[in-house]
């Protein structure tokens, strides 16, 4: 959640194929199919392997190729592309909403290993009283999505990627929970705007330091970045990071809806129900294996190196075999959802 989400417009549609530099092109006329787009960026049509790799060659696990979703809440480009650049030095494609909605097919991902969300479409920030409009998603990109998770196509959701699509109660089962910018009911249940602290530092325990994802990282570390306090579906998720952060206190977080009103950081008249220490899990959604992550705020958090080391673990996770078998056996025998 970022307060600021009211007084910045989106940046500008691009895609950048790495390690390419990044596109930007205000002047740059959209393109009317995503073959065209693709060729804009240097990549081939659907169906053929990206330009830089060799013909026939298909990335090892321990590269994956990624396409990378950002769009609908600000964040610092040039800290973002230098964190990718170390995540991923060698593959990754960055598309930006609402471009990015037409990769969201079988087809058009196909020379992807692995989908990284850092978007948040779905939600427009008015300035005026209501704060948000919320908008359905297309049945397009609907049906693609579920043929995505029924090819079993990897996925991993950073940050505020939780808050995407309200009206759509799915995309919650998807990724394992949701953030609120204004109340609403989810499952049946209500709930009032998130909250959100900003510049926490606070200790992740490392729940299954076994697990491919949590690698490297010991039984715990410390981290400095933004908490959200928000409902978790809890019983539906693999958990692998915790925070020591006391998420039974609503006192310590703030009003979302307040800071998009322009109150920022203040929490007169506001609570909320005892969130989740999870801040980062495992689960299936259909046949797809899927990683949330919560980190990932601004700069701080780009170059912290814990960071760094468990979104490199997660996007490999979640490209390897292991991962989609692991997502279609646990979709088989407790079907999901999604």
């Amino acid at each position: 959640m970022d307060p600021r989400i009211g007084e910045a417009t989106d940046r500008p549609r691009h895609l950048a194929t790495r390690p390419a530099a990044a596109t930007t092109n205000d002047a740059l006329a959209e393109p009317a199919t995503v073959d065209q787009r693709r060729a804009q960026v240097g990549l081939s049509p659907l169906g053929e392997h990206l330009a830089t790799f060799e013909s026939g060659a298909h990335a090892r696990v321990s590269d994956p190729r990624l396409l990378v979703l950002t769009g609908g809440h600000p964040f610092v480009l040039d800290a973002f592309t230098e964190a990718f650049d170390a995540i991923a030095p060698k593959h990754w494609t960055h598309a930006t909403q609402p471009t990015a909605q037409d990769f969201l097919t079988p087809s058009a991902v196909e020379d992807f290993d692995a989908l990284v969300f850092y978007d948040m479409p779905g939600i427009t920030f008015t300035r005026a009283d209501p704060p948000t409009q919320f908008a359905a998603p297309p049945a397009s990109l609907i049906e693609g999505m579920r043929a995505l998770l029924q090819s079993g196509v990897g996925m991993v959701f950073l940050h505020h990627s939780v808050a995407s699509w309200p009206m759509w109660e799915d995309f919650a089962e998807i990724v394992g929970g949701r953030f609120h910018y204004q109340p609403g009911t989810l499952r049946g249940k209500h709930y009032p705007d998130s909250g959100y602290r900003f510049d926490v530092n606070h200790t992740v325990e490392v729940l299954d330091p076994t697990h491919p994802v949590c690698a490297g990282l010991g039984h715990s570390f410390a981290l400095t970045d933004e908490l959200y306090l928000y409902p978790v579906f809890e019983d539906d998720v693999v958990p692998l990071l915790r925070t020591t952060f006391p998420m039974n206190d609503p006192s310590q977080f703030f009003s979302t809806d307040a800071a998009i009103r322009g109150r920022r950081n203040t929490n007169d008249g506001w609570t909320h129900p005892t969130g989740s220490q999870l801040v980062g899990w495992a689960k299936n959604a259909g046949n797809s294996p899927v990683v949330y992550l919560q980190f990932g705020d601004g700069p701080t958090t780009y170059a912290d190196p814990s960071f760094r080391r468990v979104v490199n673990n997660a996007v490999r996770w979640v490209a390897s075999d292991e991962a989609h078998s692991w997502a279609r056996a646990r979709h088989d025998s407790a079907p999901r959802r999604t």
